[in-house]
């Protein structure tokens, strides 16, 4: 940074200061310091929403290898002499499948959602860096009005000084309006267009997850005929006792 750029951030700094402790007039604008605060929260919100995309995507690849891995663990139970059986296989074929199609369906889920949000989020740095040049250029309007202020209060005997700061001041009046009334005009499209982009993004989730739930249904239904009719709440709890108090009679559970 040059001497001068370092000068004008420690005078900036030194405004900044003054304003907040009473020592000089500080340029207010409600309507948008309201139009600041939603586009900070709007952009907290778009980094949740974009990391929790994230995470379901995650979430759905590992649900579905988790599955893999359980088929392929269960049938590590059984030898050649008792294999797992017709159901066991297709119960590992389904899983398998289903776990190829969240695969499939990855590309489709980046392109539809997960790009879509990141480029909406990406757009708020550019946002925040307008709001800190407006804000900057606020506090050297508010510093070059001050300069005038004192020199109408005490003139210098250099008569020059004043018209001289008069016309400093009236260029970063200038600079300031133009940013501000740029970005008071430009902000709240940014925070309404915020349902019609992401509307096609969450219409995309729904569709995704509706098209897994329907897949995964009709699969798991299909191996309903492979496995027994469900037993009764009793009937398990006397079939694990049973097989308990085999083990129980076993040698080796009576050794000390």
């Amino acid at each position: 940074m040059s001497w001068a750029g370092l000068k004008k951030n420690l005078n900036r700094a030194a405004t900044s200061v003054k304003s907040r402790t009473g020592h000089m007039d500080r340029s207010m604008d409600r309507e948008f310091e309201e139009e600041e605060k939603r586009a900070k929260v709007l952009e907290s919100k778009a980094e949740l929403l974009h990391k929790q995309a994230n995470s379901y995507a995650k979430a759905m690849r590992e649900m579905t290898g988790a599955q893999v891995r359980l088929s392929n663990i269960l049938e590590q139970f059984y030898d050649e002499g008792e294999p797992i059986g017709a159901s066991g296989e297709r119960y590992k074929d389904a899983v398998t499948k289903l776990e190829q199609q969240v695969q499939n369906e990855d590309a489709a889920f980046r392109s539809t959602v997960l790009e879509p949000i990141g480029r909406y989020y990406s757009y708020f740095p550019e946002i925040s860096e307008a709001i800190r040049r407006r804000n900057k250029a606020l506090l050297d309007y508010d510093n070059a009005r001050s300069k005038v202020r004192k020199l109408v209060e005490r003139p210098s005997e250099d008569t020059t000084k004043l018209p001289r700061a008069e016309h400093d001041a009236n260029i970063c009046r200038d600079v300031y309006e133009s940013m501000n009334a740029q970005l008071t005009a430009e902000l709240p499209k940014v925070i309404e267009a915020r349902v019609s982009y992401l509307d096609p993004s969450l219409e995309a989730v729904v569709k995704s997850q509706l098209s897994y739930a329907q897949d995964a249904l009709n699969t798991f239904e299909g191996l309903r005929q492979y496995f027994p009719p469900e037993p009764q709440d009793h009937e398990i709890e006397q079939q694990t006792e049973g097989i308990l108090q085999q083990m129980r009679d076993l040698t080796i559970c009576g050794l000390a």
